[in-house]
C-alpha cells in the first residue's frame, strides 16, 4: 500500500498523538504513528455508514475520542 495516499482528519493534532488515517483509493484505515504497520480495510458502504454516523452524531464523536 506504499502507492495509496493517506488523508488525517483536520481535527487531529500535529503532535503525532491518537490518530487513525484514512485511505483515499480503498476503503482502509490506519494509525498514523505506525505507517508501515498493519491497515484494515472494510466494504466501502461500511465505512462509508461509519463515518457518515460519526459526523452525524457529536455524542458518537466524543465517546470515541475518550
Amino acid at each position: 500500500m506504499s502507492t495509496v495516499q493517506w488523508r488525517k482528519s483536520s481535527y487531529s493534532q500535529n503532535d503525532g498523538g491518537a490518530c487513525v488515517e484514512v485511505a483515499r483509493q480503498l476503503p482502509a484505515v490506519r494509525d498514523s504513528k505506525d505507517p508501515h504497520g498493519p491497515s484494515l480495510t472494510f466494504p466501502a458502504a461500511s465505512l462509508a455508514a461509519f463515518l457518515a454516523a460519526v459526523k452525524s452524531d457529536p455524542s458518537l464523536s466524543s465517546r470515541l475520542l475518550s
